[in-house]
């Protein structure tokens, strides 16, 4: 194989990677439609989509494993194509939260507590996530520790919507209705919770694109 076809491998790897992103993305904001709205077909249609992401995924495990195989990269290129490896795992990931957003949507009936703004938080994590793809794009390692940096906003947004669900529950006498209660304030929670850790995928990202680009482990541990 010619050097210039090794270079095309790499640089449709790159390409692959951006694509899956913008098709997790697509799928995680039609989540986030579909706790505001609570409409049944974008819920489905996440939960239904989740397959495609994973075929996605499959494929680009195995080109990174075939030219892991093959090509026995070293230095810049060995850390570009291990990287590029984790990356898909964390969109793979993001996009099985956004099916799980999705589910829960579709148990919601009520909006318990309009007072967290559960789309904010969900649309901040998104703009993360994209950033972080982008600072992979352009190998922009400042930008992936921008990006990185705010990971601490969204747990602060998440641990205050937590709190204000645990005062109420603390504050307020539900009797009967405790059942249906509970049920209401686990589903919210578990909400957060992942909007949370779609988050923490997206510093993964921005972890991963520091190390190829800058051979610097500062944010993967």
């Amino acid at each position: 194989m010619t050097r210039v076809d090794y270079q095309e491998q790499l640089s449709s790897l790159r390409r692959d990677v951006i694509a899956m992103s913008a098709l997790v993305l697509d799928r995680y904001d039609m989540a986030l439609t579909a706790l505001e709205t609570k409409d049944e077909p974008t819920a489905s249609g996440v939960i239904e989509g989740d397959d495609d992401v994973n075929r996605r995924y499959l494929d680009l495990e195995g080109t990174c494993i075939d030219l892991f195989v093959l090509q026995q990269p070293v230095a810049g290129d060995l850390r570009f194509i291990a990287s590029s490896f984790k990356i898909v795992t964390d969109l793979e990931r993001i996009a099985d939260l956004a099916a799980n957003l999705a589910g829960y949507a579709l148990e919601a009936e009520r909006e318990r507590y309009p007072e967290i703004d559960l789309i904010h938080i969900g649309n901040e994590t998104g703009r993360m996530v994209t950033e972080a793809i982008d600072s992979y794009e352009r190998n922009d390692s400042e930008l992936a520790r921008e990006v990185a940096g705010r990971d601490e906003e969204i747990d602060r947004l998440c641990a205050d919507a937590s709190e204000v669900v645990v005062e109420d529950l603390l504050r307020t006498e539900y009797g009967d209705e405790i059942e249906d209660v509970m049920d209401d304030v686990s589903r919210l929670l578990l909400t957060v919770r992942d909007i949370e850790r779609v988050g923490d995928h997206a510093v993964n990202i921005c972890a991963r694109t520091v190390y190829m680009t800058d051979h610097d482990t500062e944010l993967l541990y």
